[in-house]
């Protein structure tokens, strides 16, 4: 599948995802209101937090597809970890909300009306879960779309959590286990959101992305027959998939190589051992900076150190 059909397919089925979680947050609304059931209602009103996730994926999805202007020259590529930032946020936010409502009704216990609430549930649970797996396949490779599977995901888990407690309140009469149970769905809530909450922030924080080492890079860089060494190295992601590398290389100005040869040896061994090949290097056969220590990535280091062992005494 071409990456244009792959997006398409993608889009259409968050489209899908859309229309299915709109019917679900009307059944259990309209099912809440009429059993008296606040824990349908809850789980509507979560259920729209979700759609409103399904819909800023969606959004993301189209505006990343957009090419890059002069305005945006690197396109429109954060959108998506922008709304996996703040839908990831959102959801660790209702597991908060889910805790503080177990615990109140720990304390002040609520009957439920068992059959229509597991049914209506039932429901929920079947759509969520459709919904996820729809969304599968693209959660792979996109952020975003994959905070958008945890999100349903995550739903299908608390549904499911509804149907068993209200069958266990049916068979025993005990509605203290209405709360116990949402206790083990923030949990699950909480392993599949703090990932992608984390991963989005490092991102937007510039940080190195894992598993690169910016050392490692220097130290490639620097075995290169005719490099001196290596400075103002910086690596880091627009998006999980996009890695970008910018650096200075002094290089002897004698050796036969200082040409477009050495430079083309430099990128693709970047690219051969870290799969990184959106790389801006700057040859230089002298320091650039007024001060010459910038370009001695060895002396900066120690410095470093010596700073930090100063700031702790």
């Amino acid at each position: 599948m071409t990456g244009d059909a792959t997006y398409t397919h993608l889009r259409s089925r968050l489209h899908l995802a859309l229309g299915l979680n709109a019917i679900v947050i009307a059944a259990e609304f309209v099912g809440g209101l009429v059993l008296n059931s606040v824990g349908l209602i809850g789980d509507a009103g979560h259920n729209l937090i979700d759609q409103g996730a399904l819909f800023a994926a969606l959004y993301a999805h189209v505006l990343t597809a957009r090419p890059a202007t002069e305005a945006r020259t690197f396109g429109y590529h954060r959108a998506g970890i922008i709304t996996a930032l703040l839908s990831s946020f959102v959801l660790l936010f209702t597991a908060l909300g889910i805790t503080i409502i177990g615990v109140k009704r720990l304390m002040y216990p609520v009957p439920v009306n068992g059959g229509w609430v597991m049914a209506i549930a039932a429901l929920s649970f079947a759509a969520n879960l459709g919904i996820a797996l729809l969304l599968q396949h693209g959660a792979k490779d996109d952020l975003n779309i994959r905070s958008a599977f945890w999100h349903m995901l995550s739903d299908a888990w608390v549904s499911l959590g509804v149907i068993l407690s209200g069958g266990a309140i049916l068979w025993t009469g005990w509605t203290i286990l209405d709360p116990l149970v949402s206790f083990l769905l923030v949990g699950a809530i909480l392993r599949g959101a703090w990932p992608i909450f984390r991963e989005s922030l490092e991102i937007l924080l510039e940080s190195t992305p894992p598993g690169v080492s910016a050392s490692n890079i220097a130290g490639t860089i620097e075995a290169i027959p005719g490099v001196d060494n290596v400075h103002d190295l910086h690596v880091w992601a627009i998006e999980p998939r996009l890695v970008m590398l910018t650096c200075h290389v002094l290089v002897d100005e004698n050796h036969p190589a200082l040409t477009s040869d050495l430079l083309k040896n430099i990128r693709g061994r970047i690219a051969q051992e870290f799969g990184i090949t959106h790389i801006t290097i700057q040859l230089e056969t002298h320091c650039a900076h007024k001060d010459a220590v910038h370009c001695d990535l060895t002396t900066l280091v120690g410095q470093h150190r010596t700073d930090h062992l100063h700031a702790h005494h």
